[in-house]
């Protein structure tokens, strides 16, 4: 009861000090307000960017690998001279792993090809990305449907004239109208609809499938040079989930080495990529951004400190007598101390929520304005109050270390 009564008296002095010297305290509590507002804001708008990225990097797969010409890299020393003269994957790589292959769900082959146009009657969408597949597919990308079905299995050994289209390219040719069953115009061609995608919306590592035409990749045979390097083929592999990724890749390696008949000691001439390169990539540059928020942030919170620090002395001059009659009528020392210690961290919060309120003003902008959402999540808002509570215990303790050793009748006296 004596700590509520304590926290309560400390907030009521903190308020009245607001209340008699308000240039005072505001301009006091500016840099506190300022400090949590920029770290806060800062670890919010990481949270949700690196949210979203993650989002995209999981309809790629945990347990993906994706065989390709090219290693994900990042960073000014690729050598890409070393990679330049490989093999893309080819079919012939494909039909081998897929016969071989022992710890996969799924294995696809696919190409694509970038800004096309898709005509349906006097409608086009142009800029869309067609991707030609195989048959596993579906089993190797995280997808809905929203209307229609996949491809039959028949439909990808004969390379049928059908295809699957994205919602925003479903709703440029057809609006509300139904397109299941509809011919549109792909690659020059006339392809039946047969599903529509569920929509995914924006995504920041352009995996969504809203912008896009899929269709077999036997029936692309027939149009394009698949294994062209402008198209950019691929084998994609989903490990199964009964193993881990690294048997899997292991397994993956020793097969494509095999296939390719690389021989002992000699470099590979394909890449295994997997998420985990870019979720560690993610992982390092939003660290660095973390850092420099609190580095930013942190030179606003220790001037807001010695803000505050400063305003505890200040109060505690005032207070002198009053702090003399308590302690002549039997306050202990811990009693004083505990009183301006909580006075200083009552600042601070307030600081503290005045900056987390800039904060979520911040974010309601930015979502209105830029269409991307940034949430202040719970975390935030819980380090935020916990900053605050940190720099008010430190600020104030001096203040409230020298008001707890003030001599009763001295203090009286003043």
């Amino acid at each position: 009861m004596i700590i509520f009564r304590l926290i309560g008296e400390s907030v009521r002095f903190a308020f009245d000090a607001l209340r008699q010297n308000k240039m005072r305290t505001i301009l006091s509590l500016l840099a506190i307000t300022i400090g949590i507002f920029t770290i806060i804001a800062v670890f919010s708008a990481v949270d949700s960017f690196r949210a979203k990225l993650q989002s995209s990097v999981d309809k790629l797969g945990t347990n993906t690998l994706y065989i390709q010409k090219w290693p994900w890299a990042f960073g000014g020393n690729y050598p890409w001279w070393k990679y330049v003269n490989r093999p893309q994957p080819s079919e012939r790589d494909f039909d081998a792993l897929r016969a071989r292959l022992e710890y996969a769900d799924g294995i696809t082959y696919q190409m694509s090809t970038n800004n096309r146009t898709i005509k349906y009657r006097s409608s086009s969408v142009e800029g869309a990305n067609v991707d030609a597949v195989s048959q596993d597919f579906d089993k190797t990308w995280n997808f809905e449907l929203e209307d229609g079905r996949y491809f039959t299995q028949l439909e990808s050994d004969n390379g049928s004239p059908v295809c699957l289209l994205g919602a925003e390219i479903a709703t440029g040719l057809f609006g509300g109208d139904e397109p299941i069953g509809k011919q549109v115009s792909v690659l020059g061609r006339r392809l039946t609809v047969i599903g529509i995608f569920k929509k995914e919306g924006e995504d920041m590592l352009g995996t969504s499938l809203d912008n896009n035409v899929t269709i077999p990749i036997n029936f692309a045979k027939g149009v394009l040079d698949v294994q062209s390097d402008r198209y950019d083929p691929q084998i994609t592999v989903r490990g199964s989930a009964k193993v881990s990724l690294e048997e899997v890749e292991s397994e993956l390696h020793g097969l494509m080495r095999s296939i390719r008949r690389i021989k002992p000691g000699e470099e590979d001439n394909f890449a295994l990529n997997k998420t985990t390169i870019l979720s560690n990539q993610l992982n390092k540059l939003f660290d660095m951004v973390n850092i420099a928020g609190w580095i930013i942030g942190g030179f606003s919170i220790l001037v807001g400190g010695f803000s505050i620090a400063n305003i505890m002395f200040v109060s505690v001059k005032e207070r002198t007598n009053i702090i003399g009659i308590q302690k002549s009528l039997g306050a202990k020392r811990y009693f004083i101390l505990l009183q301006f210690i909580f006075e200083s961290i009552s600042l601070c919060i307030l600081g503290g929520i005045l900056g987390l309120v800039l904060v979520y003003i911040l974010t309601k902008i930015i979502s209105a304005v830029a269409d991307f959402d940034i949430v202040l999540g719970f975390n935030n808002i819980a380090l935020g109050i916990g900053i605050s509570v940190i720099i008010g215990t430190i600020s104030g303790f001096w203040p409230a270390y020298a008001a707890s050793r003030l001599d009763p009748v001295e203090a009286i006296r003043s």
